[in-house]
């Protein structure tokens, strides 16, 4: 699909473009030697010295020991307030941030010498660029922060500098909890509650559960169950708390319980009655359910999702919600009581039921593809999916593409390195990225979504604020980061090798992405920097278990590695807890592809949705190295009778192969192309050029990039072209004249008849690769928009 032109590769199972179907769509060649460019740009408007770019790049040395003293001073009509940091450790600190309360009635108007947020009384400062570093035995003089302020002269209260109270002195830990009691008694189990502890320098954030030494239980709240006991057993209990600097208290009183004899109760409670369900979303489900009764005591409810454990709640409720469940997906509940010997009733009536899907009832999903480096060539900006309508029309934006790093297998950020100019390089994509386009990069008020130009030193810049900007211009719209592509899918393989890769892939992707914790790169990133922009992940890796990119890895182990990432990908994304983060995927059109490396039964239990393929169904690369002979469609929505290549693909056959398989069909979005394939030197052979012989790529949009123009650039290019609509395969075609051009794309019309034909089907809805390619108006957005509503 991305990243590069269509290349050329080799007949799988005697279909000589099986193999490639699949493959990239637009790009440029030269995207690498744009972004040197760029860089090189940067630095003569900046005019930074060498040595402070340096600093600002270099990672953080081991902090020493920071305090901080507060002066005032009287201004009459306003005051000023000074912050000195001062560093009595062996070893310089680069970085520091300032937290404190402002009295009360007092207000502050300005800030110097440090970036700062007032959220009511309280006040966050971070570092300027130029004060950043604090030396052995130093300090921030002569560039300390300072504010302006109004209201009675009195200095803050609950300053901290880097975390450590400003005077130095030691975190005071929470007091001891009050003596822990048993609410609630099994033969395996023991529930306690307890007092909350008091006192210290910072909140309480977590409660731990001791066992003699070990830690048993780790609770947020006030109570907890310990688990996994020995039935008939006396076991002693202590509690002790911990604050949110990782201080620990001392441990309460000790609590003696002896766990229930099964011996003295043998008889089970009777079954849950009636188990219903009383609402469903996309990935949870609330189910209800009438009590039962024992002899003794119900001591819990245990709630099967098939023959798995899904969720345990208390005795005292009869309703739970089973969350981390895939959309339009059909799953079966029961449910069993529990008494306090450990009994278990028989299960409760079988209650099967299919989850909501991700756009909801009745409507169709839209998802658009927005190219990283489009900001380059393209001159198209996140912005511009604003201004040309989209954003609007629009529910998943995905952000194309990130890397994965070649030598730790993790997902790779914070790097700036142009792709090789040679698209059958195999090592083309080893290593590349574009930091700058994607934080680093100060964006104008022209190209930013609400005016404002980045200032230049914000740790968030670059498209990634952009997006944070057009997503707080439209609350539903959501925003996916897509990890590999045609160009950077060499080390899927070996990411998703073993259980341990996988976990540690997925781990540096969630923290990277979701949890924004992004590398500093010429003074921008941080921990947490680009947290709340991406609502989930996107895999598009092409291609498990077959042929990509010339040099990719693969073999017949991707296909379960690939259903086990996924899996993991899931699990660690339902673990953040909060609102649903999406999984998705692009996936091939290509039956072979499909049979090597996607377990069509299996994957869509961690997807919430596939993007399939509905392009590059026949094209001619720029090396000439695909298809240069012989026109074709690149998106038919149905086989043409008239197509004279032994092979046959579409829309319609791409779909079925899922459909087949027993994929949901809400499971499912289409892909339209918003950019033409074209060819030169073409006969008309009395079919306007349709299936007739060529002499090689036509001449593209970019110089390094033939056979390829976005669909705008496309009909202003040639406006004289004269474009026929093929009833009968829905293809939209252009053909200049004997011996010219012929162009296959999408248009309106194609567009209408083939949104009909999605809304016919049931599926899930449409996604666009790629966005830059459509009218400054949004004119095949309006189309795939007005067809899916």
């Amino acid at each position: 699909m991305v990243h590069r032109r269509r290349p050329p590769l080799a007949p799988s199972r005697g279909n000589p473009s099986a193999a490639s179907l699949g493959n990239p769509g637009p790009d440029t060649r030269r995207r690498g030697a744009r972004i040197r460019r760029w860089t090189a740009a940067l630095g003569t408007v900046l005019l930074l010295p060498l040595a402070l770019l340096a600093a600002l790049a270099a990672p953080a040395q081991a902090a020493g020991t920071l305090t901080a003293t507060f002066t005032s001073q009287d201004n009459g009509s306003w005051w000023k307030g000074t912050y000195v940091v001062r560093n009595s450790g062996p070893a310089a600190v680069n970085g520091w941030s300032l937290e404190f309360d402002l009295p009360a009635g007092v207000s502050v108007t300005g800030h110097y010498n440090g970036d700062a947020t007032v959220s009511g009384r309280h006040v966050t400062v971070r570092n300027a660029f130029y004060n950043a570093g604090v030396p052995a035995g130093g300090s921030t003089e002569p560039y300390s922060y300072w504010f302006i302020a109004n209201g009675p002269i009195a200095a803050p209260t609950g300053c901290t500098v880097n975390g450590d109270k400003c005077d130095g002195t030691p975190d005071v830990p929470p007091t001891a909890p009050g003596a822990p009691k048993a609410t609630a008694v099994t033969a395996r189990s023991v529930t306690l509650g307890w007092a909350a502890a008091q006192g210290g320098d910072h909140p309480v954030a977590a409660y731990e559960v001791l066992r003699g030494s070990d830690t048993v239980a780790t609770t947020t709240g006030t109570s907890a169950t310990v688990t996994g006991l020995t039935p008939a057993t006396s076991y002693t209990f202590t509690v002790r708390a911990k604050d949110t600097r990782g201080n620990v208290g001392p441990a309460g009183a000790p609590l003696t319980v002896k766990t229930v004899d099964p011996a003295t109760d043998p008889a089970p409670p009777t079954a849950p009655g009636r188990l219903r369900a009383t609402g469903k979303t996309a990935s949870s489900v609330d189910l209800a359910w009438e009590e039962s009764t024992d002899n003794v005591e119900v001591a819990a409810y245990d709630v099967y999702r098939g023959g798995m454990l899904a969720k345990s709640v208390g005795a005292d409720t009869t309703t739970a919600t089973v969350d981390g469940l895939s959309p339009a997906t059909a799953y079966t509940f029961t449910v069993r009581a529990r008494d306090t010997a450990d009994n278990t009733s028989p299960a409760s009536n079988a209650l099967t039921l299919t989850t909501d899907d991700v756009a909801g009832p009745g409507r169709q999903l839209k998802v658009g593809y927005f190219a990283q480096w489009g900001i380059y060539g393209r001159q198209y900006f996140v912005k511009n999916l604003d201004t040309s309508g989209a954003a609007a029309k629009l529910d998943v934006v995905n952000y194309a593409f990130e890397n994965l790093d070649p030598v730790n297998l993790t997902c790779q950020a914070g790097v700036t390195k142009g792709v090789s100019a040679n698209p059958q390089d195999p090592d083309e994509g080893t290593g590349a990225g574009d930091a700058d386009a994607d934080y680093a990069r100060p964006m104008s008020a022209a190209q930013s979504v609400d005016g404002v130009a980045d200032d230049g030193w914000a740790k968030l810049r670059g498209n990634l604020n952009q997006l944070k900007k057009l997503k707080a211009k439209y609350p539903k719209l959501k925003a996916v980061v897509s990890l590999g592509g045609w160009t950077y899918s060499k080390f899927f393989s070996d990411a998703a090798a073993t259980q341990a890769s996988r976990e540690k892939f997925v781990k540096s992707c969630v923290d990277v992405w979701i949890k924004g914790d992004l590398p500093v790169y010429n003074g921008a990133g941080g921990p947490g920097t680009a947290a709340g922009i991406f609502d989930g992940i996107d895999i598009d890796w092409e291609w498990p278990g077959s042929e990509g990119h010339p040099g990719n890895h693969y073999g017949a182990q991707d296909k379960a590695n690939l259903t086990a990432l996924l899996a993991e990908f899931r699990k660690q994304l339902d673990a953040l807890g909060g609102e649903h983060r999406l999984l998705t995927a692009f996936t091939p059109a290509d039956p072979a592809k499909i049979s090597a490396g996607w377990d069509l039964t299996r994957i869509f239990d961690s997807l919430d949705y596939a993007n399939v393929q509905g392009y590059d169904f026949h094209g001619a690369g720029s090396d000439n190295s695909w298809e240069p002979g012989r026109t074709g469609h690149a998106s038919n929505l149905y086989a043409d009778a008239q197509d004279p290549y032994p092979f046959h693909f579409s829309v319609e056959d791409a779909v079925k192969a899922y459909l087949d398989a027993g994929v949901n069909p809400r499971k499912l979005t289409v892909g339209f192309p918003f950019y033409g394939r074209g060819w030169q030197g073409v006969t008309d052979g009395g079919t306007a050029g349709e299936w007739q012989a060529a002499g090689g790529a036509a001449p593209g949009q970019f110089d390094t990039e033939a056979g390829v123009r976005g669909y705008h650039n496309l009909i202003t290019s040639f406006p004289a072209m004269t474009v026929r609509h093929d009833e009968q395969s829905v293809s939209a075609y252009g053909y200049t004249g004997p011996g010219g051009q012929w162009w296959s794309f999408d248009d309106t019309w194609s567009i209408g008849k083939k949104t009909a034909w999605i809304k016919s089907k049931g599926l899930l809805g449409a996604f666009v690769w790629e966005m830059s390619g459509d009218t400054p108006d949004g004119r095949l957005m309006t189309a795939l928009d007005g067809g899916l509503t």
